[in-house]
C-alpha cells in the first residue's frame, strides 16, 4: 500500500507541475458559446485594407477585468462609444462619448487600458501621425463595477494630451500595457510610416510621464536591389510575461522602394525580437546584449546585431503588426505572414499576392532557447492579419481573417496545426479584435468582429465567445 501511495503522489505531482506538457493535458479545441451584438449599425469604410473598429494593432479594443467585459467602437454617426457587460451576459450597457471620429482612416482606432493601482479605465483614440484624444475614468470604476452606475459621469472629459503631457504631434498606434506592479504604460509611434520611432509613456496611478523613444529610424539597410536610409519598426505587440519580462516582436519597414524587386510589393523585411527586464527602460537582443536605452540616443536600430530571429527580404509581402503572446513559462510566441518562396521570389501586388498565396507562420522560442517556425497549413485568402492566443495548457490558437480559428497542441511541438472553426455564420469582414485578458479570466476566447458591407454602409458589430479546453 505504501509503494502504491508513493507512486500515486508522484503521478499527481507530475500532472500538477505548471508549464509542462503532460499526457493528460487536452489539445486545442473551441466550442462556440454565444454571439452578442454591440451595434446594429457601426461605422463602415475600408481604409488601408482595414476597418477602424477591427484593426490588428487595436490592442485592447475589447478587454475583461474583474468579472466585466468592456468594448469600444465608433457608431454609424462616428461617435465614440464604450460599453460593458457582466461576463456571459447577453446585453451591453453603453456610454456615448463627446467625441466624433475626425476622418475615414482605419488607423484611428480606440484602445483601452486598465491602471490597477487606481482602478481607472483609460481610452486613447483617433490618431494617425497627428494629435490624439484621451479619456480617463474616475478612480475605482473598474474595481467596483456592480456598485458604480455606468453613465457618462464616470468618464472624464476628452483631452488632447495625457493629463497635460503632450507626447508628440505625430502619434499613431496606441497600445496600453499593464506593468506587473499595476501601473499602466502606453506604447506608441512617433513620426510616420517609413520614418518613425517607438516610444513609451507611463502612468503611476497619479501622473503620466514620457519615458521617451526606444527604436531608431536611421542607418542604412541594403537588399539585393538597393538601399534605404530611413524606416520604422512595426511592433507585433508588446507584452509582459509571468516573470515580469517585457517582450516585443517586430518587422522593419523601409522608406525607400529601392529595396524591393517590384514597386507593387511592400518594403517590410525580417522578424526581429527584443526584450526588457527593467520595465522598458533598456532593451536586449535574444542573446541578452543591451541594444537600446529608452529616452536616449542609443536606440534599437536596423544596423544593430542580433535582432533578427527570422530572416526575410522585402520581396515576399511580409505583413507588419501581426500578433504575439507569451506562454505559461514566459517563452515568446508570434504569428507572422507572407508569401512563401515556393510561390515565387517577387511579389508584385502585396494585396493580391497575399490573398492568393499568403500563409501564416507560428514563430516561437522553445525551452532549449532555440527559435522554431511552423507554417500554418491554411490559406489566408486575405491580405489581412492573424491573431494569436495561448490557452492555460499552452496550446496555440490562430484567429485567421474572417474569424476562422486554427489550433496546435503544445504536446506536438506545435506541429499539428488544423482548422477548428471555419467562421461560418459570422460574415466577418476580415481582421478581428481579441480579448487578450479574458482567456486568463474565464478560459474563453472572445473576439470582436464586424460584418461585411460595401462602400460606407454601416454594418453590425458583434462579440463572439468560444469555450477553450477546461
Amino acid at each position: 500500500m505504501r509503494r502504491r501511495a508513493v507512486l500515486t503522489t508522484a503521478i499527481l505531482a507530475a500532472v500538477a507541475t505548471p508549464g509542462t506538457a503532460r499526457a493528460a493535458d487536452p489539445g486545442p479545441s473551441v466550442t462556440k458559446k454565444s454571439t452578442t451584438q454591440l451595434d446594429a449599425q457601426a461605422v463602415y469604410f475600408v481604409s488601408y485594407d482595414g476597418l477602424v473598429n477591427n484593426n490588428s494593432f487595436q490592442k485592447n479594443g475589447l478587454l475583461t477585468y474583474k468579472g466585466y467585459q468592456y468594448a469600444a467602437w465608433y457608431t454609424a454617426t462616428k461617435r465614440a462609444v464604450v460599453a460593458r457587460r457582466v461576463l456571459g451576459a447577453t446585453s451591453w450597457s453603453t456610454i456615448t462619448l463627446s467625441h466624433t471620429l475626425k476622418s475615414d482612416d482605419s488607423h484611428n482606432v480606440i484602445s483601452m487600458g486598465v491602471s490597477r493601482t487606481d482602478g481607472r479605465l483609460h481610452l486613447h483614440m483617433d490618431s494617425h501621425s497627428d494629435g490624439f484624444f484621451y479619456v480617463k475614468s474616475v478612480a475605482g470604476l473598474l474595481d467596483n463595477p456592480a456598485s458604480t452606475a455606468w453613465t457618462s459621469a464616470v468618464l472624464g472629459a476628452v483631452q488632447t494630451s495625457l493629463d497635460g503631457v503632450a507626447l508628440t504631434s505625430q502619434f499613431t498606434y496606441p497600445q496600453f500595457i499593464a506593468t506587473p506592479e499595476g501601473e499602466l504604460q502606453l506604447s506608441y509611434r512617433v513620426g510616420i510610416s517609413g520614418n518613425g520611432r517607438n516610444a513609451l509613456a507611463e502612468y503611476d496611478g497619479s501622473t503620466w510621464t514620457a519615458l521617451g523613444e526606444w527604436s531608431g529610424s536611421t542607418g542604412t539597410y541594403t537588399s539585393t536591389h538597393g538601399s534605404s536610409t530611413a524606416r520604422n519598426m512595426y511592433l507585433h505587440g508588446i507584452d509582459y510575461d509571468v516573470n515580469g519580462r517585457l517582450h516585443a516582436f517586430f518587422t522593419w519597414r523601409e522608406q525607400s522602394a529601392a529595396v524591393m524587386c517590384n514597386g507593387g510589393g511592400i518594403t517590410n523585411h525580417d522578424t526581429g525580437y527584443v526584450y526588457s527586464t527593467d520595465r522598458g527602460r533598456s532593451w536586449r537582443n535574444d542573446a541578452g546584449t543591451v541594444v537600446g536605452t529608452t529616452g536616449s540616443s542609443n536606440t534599437v536600430a536596423v544596423t544593430v546585431a542580433g535582432l533578427v530571429v527570422d530572416s526575410l527580404d522585402p520581396d515576399h509581402s511580409l505583413m507588419n503588426q501581426e500578433s504575439q503572446s507569451t506562454d505559461s513559462t514566459g517563452l515568446p510566441h508570434a504569428i507572422i505572414s507572407y508569401v512563401p518562396g515556393r510561390f515565387g521570389q517577387c511579389t508584385t501586388n502585396y494585396v493580391t499576392d497575399r490573398t492568393t498565396n499568403g500563409r501564416a507562420f507560428h514563430v516561437r522560442k522553445n525551452s532549449a532557447g532555440t527559435w522554431q517556425k511552423t507554417e500554418i497549413p491554411i490559406a489566408l485568402n486575405s491580405s489581412q492579419r492573424t491573431k494569436l492566443v495561448l490557452d492555460k495548457y499552452d496550446n496555440a490558437y490562430a484567429v485567421l481573417p474572417y474569424g476562422r480559428i486554427a489550433g496546435a497542441s503544445k504536446s506536438s511541438g506545435y506541429t499539428d496545426w488544423a482548422l477548428l472553426y471555419d467562421g461560418s455564420g459570422l460574415n466577418a469582414f476580415g481582421e478581428v479584435v481579441i480579448d487578450e485578458l479574458r482567456v486568463k479570466a474565464d478560459n474563453v476566447l472572445s473576439f470582436m468582429y464586424q460584418e461585411k458591407s460595401s462602400g460606407t454602409t454601416p454594418s453590425a458589430l458583434h462579440v463572439v465567445d468560444f469555450a477553450l479546453p477546461a
